[in-house]
């Protein structure tokens, strides 16, 4: 069993200039991901943000409420358009006043690749290894089931906006 990375993947029945789009534009990622950010995803760059519930699932939305408000910080590591996005973040970050900046970081990677009827993305979530030890497991285990969440929720995003331009 893997306990230092999480990779989902799934094809989404979009062209990949939406899906990169969906990714890489803070303010649509916010929507379905279920984040308000501060401002744009920049390259070597941190962007503050808050959590607020998806806007495209009610299930899932009631399953973010509980840390709604909470702070999610990016620091964003690489911008490739088109291909890949990668940033950092400190994971399962939500006991109410803890300080997580002594942590290390997980890294998450979105890869895109075109397939027969729509985009691949692929996400891969790597660090728990050194996450410590008391929080590992249950950030590994909230993560894997965040991520299968969240390949839905990017989905659903791009089926009910087929018509927005990326």
């Amino acid at each position: 069993m893997k306990t230092d990375r999480i990779e989902k993947q799934i094809v989404l029945r979009a062209p990949r200039e939406r899906v990169w789009a969906a990714i890489v534009d803070s303010k649509k990622f916010g929507h379905w991901f279920g984040v308000e950010f501060e401002g744009p995803f920049v390259e070597g760059q941190k962007v503050s943000g808050r959590i607020v519930p998806t806007r495209v699932d009610d299930e899932v939305a009631g399953m973010q409420k509980p840390y709604e408000g909470m702070p999610c910080d990016f620091f964003v590591e690489k911008i490739e358009p088109m291909q890949r996005f990668s940033y950092r973040w400190y994971p399962y970050a939500l006991e109410p006043g803890a300080d997580y900046s002594k942590e290390p970081t997980t890294l998450i990677v979105f890869e895109l690749r075109d397939v027969d009827g729509g985009t691949l993305l692929k996400i891969t979530e790597s660090g728990f290894d050194a996450v410590p030890l008391a929080r590992r497991a249950e950030a590994f285990k909230s993560n894997e089931q965040g991520w299968e969440m969240q390949t839905k929720l990017i989905a659903k995003y791009l089926a009910a906006n087929a018509d927005a331009p990326a």
